[in-house]
Order: C-alpha cells, then structure tokens, then sequence
C-alpha cells in the first residue's frame, strides 16, 4: 500500500507541474497587452509602457518569468486581478465558499438519490419502473444544463427568487433570517444542478449493479437461499459502488470550478460565475489563478479516488505497484 501511494503521489505532484506549464504559457499567447489591460488608459506613453513592463517584470525572457511565476505560486502569491486592483487569491477564496455552500448539497443529494434509483432500476429490470427510472435519467443527463435552469425558472418565478445569493438590499433582524433568506435563493440552482448530476450517478449505478449481478459469487449467494433484498444489499451494491467512487471523485474535483452554466443563469457569485465574468473582462491573471485551483482540486480529488480504489480493490492496488 505505501509503494502504491507514493507511485499515485509522485504521479499527481508532476501532473500538477505539467499543468503549472501550460497555465503559465496558455495565458502569454492570449491577445491583449497586460499593460494597457491593468490601467485600462490609452493615453499612456510608450516609455511610460515600457517603464511599467519592466516593474512587473514582463520585460523578461518568458523562462524568468516562468521561474518568478513558480516561486510566486508556491508562496500563495497567484498577482494582482486586472479589474478588482487586488490579489487573486482573497478574489477566489471568497467566491469558492459560495461555490462550496451551493455545490456540496448538490453533490450529496445527488450522490444518494442517484445510488439508490440507479440500484432500484438495476434490480427491476425490464419492469416499467426501470424503464421509466432510465427514461428520465437519460432525459436529465442529455439536457443542456443552462436550458434545464431558465425551464425551472420559468416554473417557479414568483415562487421562489430567481437570482443572486441573498436579497438586494435586506436587513436581516438575527442569523435565523439570513440563513431562511439564502436557502430559498438556494432552492432554484440546487434543484437544477441536482436533476443533472444524479442522472449521471444513475446511469453509472445501473450499467455497473447489472454487470454485478451476473457474477458467480452473486449465483452462489443466491443459492445459498439469501433473501433477494440482503444479496443486493450486502453483496451487490457494495461491489458495483467501486466506478462510482471515480465519478464522485470527479464531481468533487469540479466542485471547486463551480457550475459556471447555473451559476451564470442564477447569478449565483461562485467561482464558476468569476471565471465567466473574468473572459468577459479579460482579467487574465484571475482567469490564470481559477484554472490552477481547479486543476488543484481535480489532482487531488482523483488521488484520493486512487488511494480509495486501491483500499477497497486490491487489485487495482497490486497492478498500481507493479507498474
């Protein structure tokens, strides 16, 4: 197990660096001088152009600056936003805990409710409840999720609010309030990101319950005389759980991104709305920073679902050392 974890933590740790490179290089072929983009001023002088590029240290060959960038992101230090004049970390962190509060619900519920229809439709297949289970899981899956949004939002206008995270210009009188206030601006995302996200977990639970059920140990439990509901529970769903922790890993990964989709029709101020406002205002370096907090967050997510994966199966964990 520890020569599994350092091969998954050795592989993560240059994965990250290759995506430390291409963050930095990605953003230097984009069009645009940084210069006149920071002071927004076309009334500044080529001198005063060129006295500025040297203070930022633009004037350098880009391998230095690749080395200043480097050190500068090992010390939290992500710049300076172009349309905020402030550091992009404190821009970030504080639109990833409105992500998070939005999100991580979301995750869950999607998580449970997908595990549990996608084992029901598993269990009666070829009934009409497993026909109808995968009819609309397939239907919520394929749906654009920004179409999804503004349907549900057409349905519930006047019912519950439609945009932002809290109402425009409230006095909350205590706590109890505010938290009431931010759960009904919760109701209308949460419900769309969640009929998206659980089509997938039950498509996923489905294809994979199926696959287990035709295994022999599956034949044996049942010939041993076990009730149908205790092969399912104890034996089954337990083993047909393993490519569902990739996915979960996966969505836990993105969670940090955001849903910039609901965020954008909802105008939920998360860090998938940043990142949208961002290209619209050619904020590169806020652009620059969320891209390497995702990519962060996905690395780590997918070696925790390593390191879970070679915990339950250890197969894939005698496969992992020998490679």
């Amino acid at each position: 197990m520890r020569t599994y974890f350092l091969n998954r933590l050795l592989q993560s740790l240059l994965l990250l660096l290759v995506i430390l490179t291409v963050n930095f290089f990605l953003f230097r072929v984009m069009p645009g001088d940084p210069v006149r983009l920071l002071f927004h001023d076309p009334r500044i002088t080529a001198e005063q152009q060129e006295r500025l590029s040297r203070l930022f240290g633009l004037d350098k060959p880009l391998i230095v600056q690749y080395g200043y960038y480097l050190v500068n992101t090992l010390r939290g230090d992500l710049g300076m936003s172009f349309f905020y004049r402030e550091p992009v970390a404190p821009i970030i962190f504080k639109r990833l805990a409105n992500t998070i509060i939005l999100l991580l619900p979301s995750v869950c519920l999607s998580i449970l409710i997908g595990g549990f229809l996608g084992s029901i439709s598993a269990w009666k297949r070829g009934t009409k409840l497993d026909a109808a289970i995968f009819s609309s899981s397939l239907l919520f899956w394929s749906t654009p999720l920004f179409w999804l949004g503004l349907a549900i939002i057409l349905l519930f206008i006047g019912i519950w609010p439609i945009s932002g995270m809290k109402t425009a210009g409230a006095d909350y009188p205590n706590l109890l309030a505010q938290v009431k206030d931010l759960l009904s601006h919760m109701v209308l995302p949460l419900i769309t990101e969640t009929l998206v996200l659980q089509a997938q977990y039950t498509m996923i639970m489905r294809s994979s319950l199926l696959d287990v059920l035709t295994e022999d140990y599956i034949v044996t439990a049942r010939s041993r005389g076990f009730a149908e509901k205790t092969v399912l529970r104890k034996y089954a769903v337990p083993n047909a759980m393993l490519p569902m922790i990739t996915l979960i890993a996966i969505n836990m990964g993105l969670l940090v991104a955001g849903a910039i989709q609901v965020e954008t029709v909802f105008s939920w101020p998360g860090v998938g709305r940043l990142m949208y406002d961002s290209i619209i205002q050619r904020d590169y370096p806020l652009l620059q920073g969320a891209f390497l907090i995702v990519a962060i967050s996905v690395i780590v997510a997918n070696l925790i679902a390593d390191l879970v994966y070679g915990y339950l199966d250890p197969r894939v964990r005698i496969g992992g050392a020998k490679h």
